[in-house]
């Protein structure tokens, strides 16, 4: 008995190679169904583990990721004040005000928010969008206004006596003026990030990053600073003031001293929103309740549903046979174009659902492509196997040049627009690319292992009679 060879899969002639090609879409399609929809592998196995002496485990869940106006939440527009900003560094900025408001609302567990900038016109904005959050002014408080954040070192005694003096004869233009720090350049705005942690004897500390700039400015504060406080302010009150001990390098430092773990995420905390690059104010709010969003999202399951089924009577009644195997590929490939949005994953919004659901009308145009096709060989007299390869060779020039250019389009709409249609661009352009392969591969497979015998003795599957020779006497 000979052994199989992978050296005989290209040993295999015309027929067995496409049986090949069909198995393994087939098993493709159906790894990916159950990866969409687990439940049906999930529930078999239940059977079948009840007297199988190896059990078989469950199937990957990974869950759909909707996106806001889907699973509901809040999405908030803030316009951003860079008139103080350097117009070559707004776009830095910007970046900068995205990372701390994303640092932000990740500290309190919000569930995967979005969080990017945007300009219309001249003006700058921060659009953030909180799933789960229905709460408007829970969602603001998150995010918060733009405090002040200083750094500041110790006043010369006789500075700090000087001042209180005036100030307790009275004197206007000493009142607001703080008698024990004073201002430097190291703000609010140099600071990356701070978070809690632990030291040697598992002691709760902050530990503190600046930028690049930052980090300069900090080394020559605390170089002239060796042994005396560093208060740190918001919004002119003291948050701390722990003392230099050492000239810091590197932008890295840590504040310890004797508070707990919950002191320590307050200070923390309190350090983060102290970071915006830019003051930001709010211009538009709204929010989405989970019910809206779960009667949205099965109006647009439906609204598929019911495209699907009129595109599948109009492919089986106007293309009888060869419209079957079209509806087969469009199942597999509505089905591949799902496992890709779980596995990237892409956030599905209704606008996503609509490119989505536009794509498979895209997939049938290049099914009816190739069919037309073929019913004009036939009609020039073709059998039907010249008549299969030919249509499928002539109309790939058309389903590539139409499909290419929608991909310009999507291409072009998702780099230059809002996330809103981003969604429908990706989820569209995904499917774009699916169809083709959908076309040319899964459709060509399927009507090859029908038997060309059955279509010539029954030409009516194919919709379309050969054209009968006539001669002249």
């Amino acid at each position: 008995m000979s052994r199989f060879s992978p050296d005989q899969l290209f040993k295999l002639d015309a027929k067995n190679k496409v049986r090949l090609m069909a198995l393994l879409i087939l098993l493709a399609a159906l790894v990916a169904a159950f990866f969409v929809y687990p439940l049906i592998w999930d529930k078999a196995v239940a059977k079948i583990n009840v007297f199988s002496p190896i059990k078989i485990p469950n199937f990957i869940k990974m869950p759909f990721k909707l996106g806001l106006d889907l699973a509901g939440g809040t999405h908030l527009v803030y316009r951003a004040d860079v008139s103080k900003v350097p117009s070559g560094e707004i776009s830095s900025a910007m970046n900068g005000l995205r990372d701390v408001i994303e640092r932000r609302v990740n500290a309190f567990g919000v569930s995967e928010p979005l969080v990017e900038v945007d300009q219309s016109g001249l003006e700058h904005r921060l659009i953030v969008e909180l799933a789960d959050i229905k709460d408007i002014g829970v969602a603001k408080q998150l995010i918060g206004l733009t405090p002040d954040l200083e750094f500041k070192e110790q006043l010369p005694e006789s500075e700090t006596q000087k001042i209180l003096s005036e100030q307790k004869a009275g004197n206007q233009d000493y009142l607001v003026i703080d008698p024990y720090f004073k201002p430097t350049d190291l703000t609010g705005k140099y600071l990356e990030y701070a978070r809690v942690g632990f030291d040697q004897n598992n002691q709760p500390i902050v530990n503190l990053k600046f930028n690049n700039e930052g980090a300069k400015l900090f080394e020559e504060l605390t170089g002239k600073n060796i042994g005396k406080p560093l208060a740190i302010y918001l919004d002119g009150r003291p948050l701390t003031t722990p003392t230099v001990q050492q000239a810091i390098s590197g932008g890295e430092a840590q504040i310890s001293g004797s508070f707990n773990i919950n002191e320590a995420k307050q200070l923390a905390q309190y350090l983060n929103e102290g970071a915006l690059p830019v003051p930001i104010q709010i211009i538009s709010e709204d929010s989405v309740g989970a019910s809206l969003g779960q009667d949205s999202f099965q109006k647009s399951i439906f609204a598929g549903l019911l495209g699907f089924l009129a595109v599948a009577i109009f492919m089986i009644l106007f293309y009888r046979l060869p419209g079957l195997i079209a509806v087969m590929a469009l199942v597999i490939y509505a089905v591949l174009v799902l496992f890709l949005f779980k596995l990237i994953p892409v956030t599905l919004t209704l606008a996503g659902v609509a490119g989505f659901i536009l794509s498979i009308g895209m997939a049938v145009d290049a099914n009816i492509l190739i069919f037309e096709r073929m019913k004009e060989e036939v009609r020039g007299g073709k059998n039907l196997t010249m008549a299969i390869n030919d249509g499928f060779h002539r109309a790939w020039p058309s389903i590539r040049d139409s499909n290419i250019s929608t991909l310009i389009t999507t291409v072009v709409l998702y780099y230059f627009t809002t996330s809103i249609i981003r969604g429908f661009a990706l989820t569209l352009g995904i499917g774009v690319i699916i169809s083709m392969f959908s076309a040319i591969f899964v459709t060509r497979s399927f009507l090859k292992l029908v038997p060309i015998q059955i279509l010539e003795r029954v030409p009516w599957l194919m919709g379309v009679r050969p054209r009968k020779e006539s001669s002249l006497i």
